[in-house]
């Protein structure tokens, strides 16, 4: 599924235009995207959390050649599944 099946779906399910449901979604995407931004995690029960990590830098290698090169720091995103979340795609009750 893409964004354009995603706003689809949502739309039908919401009883929505396809542009409202993609607005929506823009929106969600967007202030996940801001709040990770300031390093705050997001919580949507059932559903799982995103948050903000550190990878420390590194030396890496290039497969091609083999000489080394320095992998600088960066922030990442993590994402924890929530058990609702789990549960349904494992067909639990």
């Amino acid at each position: 599924m893409n964004k354009s099946d995603l706003v689809e779906k949502i739309a039908n399910e919401a009883e929505i235009s396809k542009a409202s449901a993609e607005r929506a979604l823009n929106t969600a995407i967007a202030q996940i995207i801001k709040a990770l931004t300031k390093g705050d995690a997001v919580t949507l029960v059932g559903f799982g959390t995103f948050k903000s990590g550190k990878r420390a830098a590194r030396i890496g290698r290039n497969p091609a050649t083999g000489a080394e090169l320095k992998i600088a720091a960066a922030k990442t995103v993590k994402f924890t599944a929530g058990k609702a979340f789990k549960d349904a795609v494992n067909k639990r009750k």
